[in-house]
Protein backbone atom coordinates (compact mmCIF):
# COMPACT_ATOMS: atom_id res chain seq x y z
CA UNK A 1 0.00 0.00 0.00
CA UNK A 2 3.06 2.27 0.56
CA UNK A 3 4.62 1.73 -2.43
CA UNK A 4 1.18 2.49 -4.32
CA UNK A 5 0.85 5.34 -2.56
CA UNK A 6 4.35 6.73 -2.10
CA UNK A 7 6.27 4.27 -4.65
CA UNK A 8 8.84 7.25 -5.95
CA UNK A 9 9.77 8.25 -2.70
CA UNK A 10 10.01 4.84 -1.18
CA UNK A 11 12.68 3.99 -3.57
CA UNK A 12 15.22 6.35 -2.22
CA UNK A 13 14.96 5.16 1.43
CA UNK A 14 14.72 1.21 0.41
CA UNK A 15 18.38 0.52 0.94
CA UNK A 16 18.59 2.48 4.06
CA UNK A 17 16.40 0.18 5.91
CA UNK A 18 18.52 -2.34 6.69
CA UNK A 19 21.09 -0.36 8.47
CA UNK A 20 18.51 1.79 10.27
CA UNK A 21 16.68 -1.49 11.78
CA UNK A 22 19.98 -2.84 12.71
CA UNK A 23 21.48 0.71 14.35
CA UNK A 24 17.66 0.52 16.13
CA UNK A 25 18.52 -2.98 17.36
CA UNK A 26 21.67 -2.14 18.65
CA UNK A 27 20.90 0.99 20.68
CA UNK A 28 18.04 -0.53 22.02
CA UNK A 29 20.43 -3.74 23.20
CA UNK A 30 23.37 -0.84 24.68
CA UNK A 31 20.68 0.52 26.34
CA UNK A 32 19.48 -2.62 28.08
CA UNK A 33 23.28 -3.93 28.50
CA UNK A 34 24.12 -0.39 30.25
CA UNK A 35 21.00 -0.24 32.38
CA UNK A 36 21.94 -4.48 33.29
CA UNK A 37 25.26 -4.00 33.96
CA UNK A 38 25.86 -5.55 37.31
CA UNK A 39 23.53 -8.32 36.67
CA UNK A 40 24.55 -9.39 33.86
CA UNK A 41 28.16 -10.21 35.37
CA UNK A 42 25.78 -12.33 38.22
CA UNK A 43 23.86 -13.93 35.78
CA UNK A 44 25.87 -14.05 32.64
CA UNK A 45 26.47 -18.28 32.16
CA UNK A 46 23.14 -19.07 32.95
CA UNK A 47 20.95 -16.04 30.09
CA UNK A 48 23.52 -17.38 27.86
CA UNK A 49 23.08 -21.13 28.38
CA UNK A 50 19.59 -20.70 28.30
CA UNK A 51 19.61 -18.09 25.21
CA UNK A 52 21.71 -20.87 23.14
CA UNK A 53 19.51 -23.80 24.19
CA UNK A 54 16.38 -21.44 22.78
CA UNK A 55 17.90 -20.48 19.53
CA UNK A 56 18.77 -23.92 19.05
CA UNK A 57 15.94 -26.03 19.86
CA UNK A 58 14.29 -23.13 17.38
CA UNK A 59 16.18 -23.92 14.88
CA UNK A 60 16.24 -27.76 15.17
CA UNK A 61 12.65 -27.77 15.38
CA UNK A 62 11.60 -25.07 12.60
CA UNK A 63 13.64 -27.34 10.44
CA UNK A 64 11.80 -30.21 11.70
CA UNK A 65 8.59 -29.65 11.45
CA UNK A 66 9.15 -28.14 7.46
CA UNK A 67 10.94 -31.98 6.85
CA UNK A 68 7.68 -33.46 8.64
CA UNK A 69 5.66 -31.30 6.85
CA UNK A 70 7.45 -32.87 4.18
CA UNK A 71 8.41 -29.49 2.36
CA UNK A 72 11.95 -29.21 0.54
CA UNK A 73 14.82 -28.58 1.69
CA UNK A 74 14.83 -24.80 0.98
CA UNK A 75 10.87 -24.16 2.74
CA UNK A 76 12.58 -26.82 5.55
CA UNK A 77 15.73 -24.24 5.92
CA UNK A 78 12.98 -20.92 5.35
CA UNK A 79 11.18 -22.54 8.47
CA UNK A 80 14.22 -23.28 10.43
CA UNK A 81 14.63 -19.27 10.34
CA UNK A 82 12.00 -18.30 11.13
CA UNK A 83 10.98 -19.95 13.92
CA UNK A 84 14.64 -19.92 15.36
CA UNK A 85 15.18 -16.02 15.22
CA UNK A 86 12.56 -14.34 16.96
CA UNK A 87 12.09 -10.51 17.85
CA UNK A 88 14.90 -9.79 20.09
CA UNK A 89 14.96 -6.02 19.92
CA UNK A 90 11.01 -5.47 20.65
CA UNK A 91 11.37 -8.34 23.16
CA UNK A 92 14.11 -6.13 24.92
CA UNK A 93 12.24 -2.89 24.75
CA UNK A 94 9.35 -4.07 25.95
CA UNK A 95 10.74 -6.18 29.00
CA UNK A 96 12.43 -2.81 29.61
CA UNK A 97 9.51 -0.60 29.46
CA UNK A 98 7.34 -3.14 31.87
CA UNK A 99 9.87 -4.86 33.85
CA UNK A 100 12.87 -4.42 35.67
CA UNK A 101 16.18 -3.89 33.45
CA UNK A 102 17.70 -7.59 34.35
CA UNK A 103 14.23 -9.10 33.13
CA UNK A 104 15.53 -7.52 29.24
CA UNK A 105 18.66 -9.05 29.44
CA UNK A 106 18.08 -12.26 27.67
CA UNK A 107 16.22 -10.70 24.82
CA UNK A 108 19.16 -8.17 25.07
CA UNK A 109 21.53 -11.38 24.93
CA UNK A 110 19.49 -12.58 22.32
CA UNK A 111 19.91 -10.17 19.58
CA UNK A 112 23.90 -10.74 19.74
CA UNK A 113 23.70 -14.25 19.71
CA UNK A 114 21.03 -14.68 16.62
CA UNK A 115 22.86 -12.85 14.67
CA UNK A 116 25.93 -15.07 15.30
CA UNK A 117 23.95 -17.86 15.29
CA UNK A 118 21.89 -17.52 12.13
CA UNK A 119 25.12 -16.50 10.16
CA UNK A 120 26.88 -19.89 11.04
CA UNK A 121 23.77 -21.84 10.67
CA UNK A 122 23.45 -20.34 7.15
CA UNK A 123 26.70 -20.37 5.71
CA UNK A 124 26.63 -24.27 7.22
CA UNK A 125 23.31 -25.22 5.67
CA UNK A 126 24.71 -23.26 2.59
CA UNK A 127 27.86 -25.35 2.52
CA UNK A 128 25.39 -28.54 2.95
CA UNK A 129 23.17 -27.79 0.08
CA UNK A 130 26.46 -26.90 -2.11
CA UNK A 131 27.83 -30.40 -1.37
CA UNK A 132 24.58 -32.16 -2.08
CA UNK A 133 23.97 -30.51 -5.62
CA UNK A 134 27.95 -31.86 -6.47
CA UNK A 135 27.16 -35.70 -5.42
CA UNK A 136 23.58 -35.32 -7.68
CA UNK A 137 25.18 -33.51 -10.66
CA UNK A 138 28.60 -36.32 -10.26
CA UNK A 139 26.07 -38.98 -10.30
Amino acid sequence: MVRLVAGRYIHRVLGLLPWLSAVTIGVIVAVVVAASADAIKSAAALVLLAVVLHNGLGLALGYGAGKVARLGAPASRAMAFEVGMQNSGLAASLAAAHFSPLAALPAAVFSVWHNVSGAVVAAWMSYRARGAEQRAANG
